[in-house]
Protein backbone atom coordinates (compact mmCIF):
# COMPACT_ATOMS: atom_id res chain seq x y z
CA UNK A 1 0.00 0.00 0.00
CA UNK A 2 1.24 3.49 -0.64
CA UNK A 3 1.58 6.71 1.60
CA UNK A 4 -0.36 9.13 0.53
CA UNK A 5 0.50 12.70 0.80
CA UNK A 6 -0.90 14.46 3.78
CA UNK A 7 -3.10 17.77 4.60
CA UNK A 8 -2.68 19.03 7.84
CA UNK A 9 -5.75 20.37 9.45
CA UNK A 10 -5.17 22.46 12.60
CA UNK A 11 -7.55 22.13 15.69
CA UNK A 12 -8.91 25.71 14.70
CA UNK A 13 -9.64 24.80 11.06
CA UNK A 14 -11.43 21.29 12.74
CA UNK A 15 -13.36 23.24 14.82
CA UNK A 16 -14.06 25.61 12.35
CA UNK A 17 -15.79 22.95 10.08
CA UNK A 18 -17.31 21.08 13.38
CA UNK A 19 -19.51 23.96 14.51
CA UNK A 20 -20.17 25.41 11.01
CA UNK A 21 -20.86 22.17 9.00
CA UNK A 22 -21.76 19.40 11.13
CA UNK A 23 -23.23 21.18 14.03
CA UNK A 24 -24.89 23.72 11.64
CA UNK A 25 -24.28 26.46 14.12
CA UNK A 26 -24.26 30.37 12.74
CA UNK A 27 -20.77 31.87 12.04
CA UNK A 28 -21.30 34.33 14.50
CA UNK A 29 -22.14 31.57 17.60
CA UNK A 30 -19.44 29.43 16.45
CA UNK A 31 -16.94 32.30 16.49
CA UNK A 32 -18.13 32.97 20.27
CA UNK A 33 -17.27 29.95 21.07
CA UNK A 34 -14.05 29.50 19.58
CA UNK A 35 -13.08 32.78 21.33
CA UNK A 36 -12.43 34.82 17.97
CA UNK A 37 -13.95 37.32 15.58
CA UNK A 38 -16.08 36.34 12.89
CA UNK A 39 -13.46 37.66 10.21
CA UNK A 40 -10.98 35.02 11.40
CA UNK A 41 -13.41 32.37 11.70
CA UNK A 42 -14.52 32.83 8.29
CA UNK A 43 -10.79 32.86 7.45
CA UNK A 44 -10.04 29.59 8.90
CA UNK A 45 -13.64 27.97 7.29
CA UNK A 46 -11.93 28.68 4.36
CA UNK A 47 -8.15 27.21 4.62
CA UNK A 48 -9.80 24.16 6.74
CA UNK A 49 -12.51 23.99 3.26
CA UNK A 50 -9.80 24.27 0.84
CA UNK A 51 -7.43 21.62 2.82
CA UNK A 52 -10.38 19.26 2.60
CA UNK A 53 -11.44 19.24 -1.19
CA UNK A 54 -7.95 19.14 -1.98
CA UNK A 55 -7.73 15.71 0.10
CA UNK A 56 -10.97 14.41 -1.60
CA UNK A 57 -9.65 15.61 -4.90
CA UNK A 58 -6.54 14.51 -5.45
CA UNK A 59 -6.81 11.47 -2.84
CA UNK A 60 -4.90 12.95 -0.18
CA UNK A 61 -4.86 11.60 3.40
CA UNK A 62 -5.89 14.89 6.26
CA UNK A 63 -4.40 14.78 9.44
CA UNK A 64 -5.65 16.90 12.49
CA UNK A 65 -3.03 18.08 14.21
CA UNK A 66 -3.00 17.65 18.23
CA UNK A 67 -3.17 20.27 20.24
CA UNK A 68 0.40 21.42 21.95
CA UNK A 69 -0.88 20.04 25.53
CA UNK A 70 -1.37 16.13 24.06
Amino acid sequence: MKQLEENLLTIDEFEAIRLIDLEEIPQEQAAQKMHISQPTLSRILKSARKKISEAIIKGKAIKIEKSKNE
